[in-house]
């Protein structure tokens, strides 16, 4: 059951949030300049740290950063007023190019067409909505015919200072924020170790490790973030209004200039700044071939800068995951308009770094973070149980493209089996689901042969290659480094018979030790624990084989194989007869290999699957284990002894 502090502990956490939500809510015109303020001071703090190097004071070095940023930005709102208004000029100009589309769009849709249709739809519906609001109004003699009421507007001269007020009322707003986002960033950037320090004092003093962690976590992954997704904007923007220009848009600087600021939108951005172009596109020429060279240069350069430049300039990721970065937009989005949309990923960023450090908001990393939250063993063993066989190849022909075979089983695989085995034997499985995990795992190898023949033909060709290389002098010791610091031993010409121990996961654990080994060039073939009993075990195919190899997941199983290896023993005794306690990678050996090999009376014993190929494929001979004899055991019965002593005695 949970406990009651554990409730209180998360009604709390909920509660927090929830406030903190409505408090950003009700005071967002207090604290988006605050946020705005933070985001330009983490983006701002390497500059002023460059500036410092440069033997610059902090003060001079604080004011030059901040001044040129502003000036940019200032510059650069200028110009996008001044295009805009001439967009806004310009517009009634392509009104003929658009009638005349419209037109060629109507006729190319026919009597009958789609466009006719829907026109006739429309007009209909039209109709219908301005007779039922006819009806609705009641009658009234005077409003009709010549009796309707003319609008009349009635126009006021003002006066000098009343529309210099107009002007000047709306840009008070703005030019307020901007003027408190300036004092804001610089002194944050003059007192920026002492609010460090404050921080730290409020929030953590008990953990400096992890406080100072987080913060330096948090200010370089922002402050990266804002400066790599600007430059990579820029790349974007400069080649995109050259374009433009190029192929006859008005106004391409605006475009461009708009598309790097609406690529801080994550997903839509694009999009949006795409939107007007090619409308542009369509309204400034009067054929179509203007729009599809518009539409294409945008898809080129998105290419080129999610494939190329992103790659190539950013260090390191946000950390977030890609759903995490829409839902975060669509929140900030609702949270704080326009700015906080751009502001989402950003804000996003900080909220996963106090997951990461902070316990309490834990599931905030959980949620939004782009790390695995199960490892691979364990995700395999989910898509098991869930039988999503699909996801669970994908994953592991996604890891098979950097690892060798060996490695994914031996990291995986196996502890995945463990897994299954661990809630088999407290009771998490029935019947039918272990069936059910056994025959899923199953497949999910059998749909890794392709990969593992393909693993053993390069074998061959490594090998072919070695034995010419062996020939020529100087190049008997060049090998091919491998990531696998296990030098697994040639199996051709070897045949190996793989079994499982007592349960139908240690069926699956010997499909895979069979898969392995064949990579190595051993012919190879499992069978399942069923065969081991005594009445099926002489059907065994143990002709010819070199080694037998029986695995357990389970300790407690290995109490059956005394008898299996005895049997074994009789049936081939010219096979090395092994057996393979399956263990989790790093975990320590819960038996002595000598002492159990000699207890259970096998060739060898081994507990990760590289032991195993190991001592499978090993050319060392069976053991001779000699038959221990029967000691006869004789009952005399007391009278006879006593008599035969008498008569000793009196012979004596």
């Amino acid at each position: 059951m949970i406990s009651s502090s554990y409730m209180t502990a998360r009604l709390a956490t909920s509660a927090t949030m929830i406030a903190a939500i409505v408090v950003l809510y009700v005071a967002k015109e207090l604290l988006l300049p605050l946020a705005i303020a933070v985001l330009l001071t983490f983006a701002l703090a390497p500059i002023v740290s460059f500036l410092r190097k440069m033997k610059l004071p902090r003060l001079a070095a604080v004011i030059g950063a901040v001044a040129f940023a502003f000036a940019v930005i200032s510059i650069f709102s200028l110009i996008v007023a001044a295009q805009v208004s001439q967009v806004a000029q310009d517009i009634p100009k392509y009104q003929s190019n658009i009638v005349e589309k419209i037109r060629v769009l109507k006729e190319t849709g026919s009597e009958d067409g789609v466009i006719s249709r829907l026109g006739r739809v429309f007009e209909r519906v039209n109709t219908e909505i301005n007779e039922s609001a006819s009806s609705a109004t009641p009658a009234n003699p005077q409003l009709h015919g010549e009796q309707r009421p003319l609008l009349v507007q009635i126009f006021s001269p003002q006066r000098p200072i009343e529309t210099l007020r107009n002007i000047i009322e709306p840009l008070v707003g703005p030019l307020a924020t901007t003027g408190l986002v300036i004092v804001i960033v610089i002194f944050m950037l003059l007192e920026r170790e002492e609010l460090r320090d404050r921080f730290i004092r409020l929030v953590g003093y008990s953990d400096l490790h992890r406080t100072t962690q987080a913060l330096q976590d948090a200010g370089s992954r922002v402050g990266k973030y804002l400066l790599m997704q600007l430059v990579v904007n820029i790349t974007y923007g400069v080649p995109l209004a050259a374009g433009l220009w190029l192929l006859g848009i008005p106004n391409a600087l605006l475009w461009g200039m708009l598309a790097i600021v609406f690529r801080f939108v994550p997903y839509i951005g694009p999009v949006i700044a795409a939107v007007i172009p090619l409308f542009l596109a369509v309204a400034v020429a009067p054929g179509w071939s203007l729009l599809i060279w518009t539409a294409g240069l945008f898809v080129l350069l998105e290419l080129l800068s999610n494939n190329v430049i992103e790659p190539w300039l950013y260090g390191s990721r946000t950390g977030l995951s890609p759903l995490a970065i829409i839902v975060a937009a669509v929140f900030w989005a609702w949270l704080w308009g326009p700015i906080g949309l751009v502001l989402s990923t950003p804000l996003t960023v900080c909220l996963v770094v106090l997951g990461r450090h902070v316990p309490q908001f834990e599931f905030l990393q959980i949620l939004l973070g782009d790390e695995p939250v199960l490892d691979p063993h364990e995700r395999l063993y989910q898509r098991l149980l869930a039988d999503d066989l699909d996801e669970a190849t994908d994953n592991a022909e996604q890891m098979l493209e950097e690892k060798y075979l060996i490695e994914y089983h031996s990291a995986v695989s196996i502890p995945a089996l463990l897994l299954g085995e661990q809630d088999r034997a407290r009771g998490a499985l029935t019947k039918s689901q272990l069936a059910d995990l056994a025959e899923n795992a199953r497949e999910v190898v059998a749909n890794l042969n392709e990969i593992a023949a393909e693993e053993e033909d390069e074998d061959e060709q490594d090998r072919e290659d070695d034995d010419k290389d062996s020939k020529t002098p100087g190049k008997a010791d060049e090998r091919k480094e491998d990531e696998f610091d296990v030098d697994l031993p040639d199996g051709s010409g070897k045949s190996v018979l793989c079994i499982g121990g007592h349960g139908e996961l240690d069926d699956v654990a010997a499909v895979i030790l069979a898969q392995v080994m064949s990579v190595e060039g051993a012919e190879c073939e499992a069978v399942g624990h069923r065969d081991l009993v005594a009445a099926r075990m002489r059907s065994l195919p143990l002709e010819g084989r070199n080694s037998i190899v029986i695995g357990f997941l389970n300790p407690d199983s290995l109490k059956y194989s005394r008898f299996a290896v005895r049997r074994l023993r009789r049936l081939a005794p010219h096979s090395r007869i092994g057996l393979v306690l399956w263990t989790s990678p790093g975990s320590e050996k819960p038996f002595d290999e000598n002492q159990l090999a000699e207890r259970l009376e096998a060739d060898f014993i081994a507990f990760s699957l590289a032991d195993c190929v190991v001592g499978a494929l090993s050319d060392d001979k069976p053991r001779d284990v000699k038959p221990k004899k029967q000691k006869s055991i004789r009952r005399s019965r007391p009278a006879t002894s006593a008599r035969r002593k008498a008569e000793t005695e009196t012979d004596a």
